[in-house]
């Protein structure tokens, strides 16, 4: 596995720590376990959607919880009687964990389960205060002449 060393670009930046730590977590636990599957998908300019197959799973065994530039999606399944002895178990039957980093504003608007997907919608809402603004760009009036001095301007 090749390991990126970020040095160089830590000492030229300033507040760019935890885009270096994101990049250098997504490297150690690249190779983790997948599943279950999931997309992520951008909806607009500040709407993102990520869809999990959870197939199998009701609403009551998913836990979904927001924190700060954090979101952590739990599956539990519960122990169920069987009838019959499975022969070939190829629909995976285990809890999950999934955790998704996000970016600043960043926030859960909406959760559903339907057809074996969880569908988390989220919307990027930046305060006011963020927002960049357009400064207008103005002229500096000329100045006044004092006590009706035309200094050398006369008319003929």
């Amino acid at each position: 596995m090749t390991r990126f060393d970020f040095t160089p670009y830590r000492r030229n930046t300033v507040g760019f720590d935890r885009l270096f730590d994101l990049l250098e977590n997504a490297t150690r636990t690249g190779g983790g376990d997948n599943y279950p599957p999931f997309n992520i998908e951008r909806r607009g300019d500040d709407a993102y959607r990520i869809t999990l197959a959870v197939a199998g799973f009701k609403p009551a065994d998913i836990d979904i919880t927001a924190q700060q530039n954090l979101l952590v999606i739990q599956g539990r399944r519960g122990e169920e009687a069987t009838n019959g002895q499975y022969l070939h178990v190829g629909i995976a039957q285990r809890g999950f964990e999934r955790r998704f980093e996000l970016a600043d504003f960043v926030r859960v608007e909406d959760a559903n389960l339907e057809d074996g997907l969880l569908v988390v919608d989220l919307v990027r809402e930046v305060p006011d205060a963020m927002k960049p603004k357009k400064i207008a760009v103005g002229t500096q009036k000329p100045l006044e002449l004092v006590g009706g001095a035309d200094h050398g301007n006369k008319a003929a």
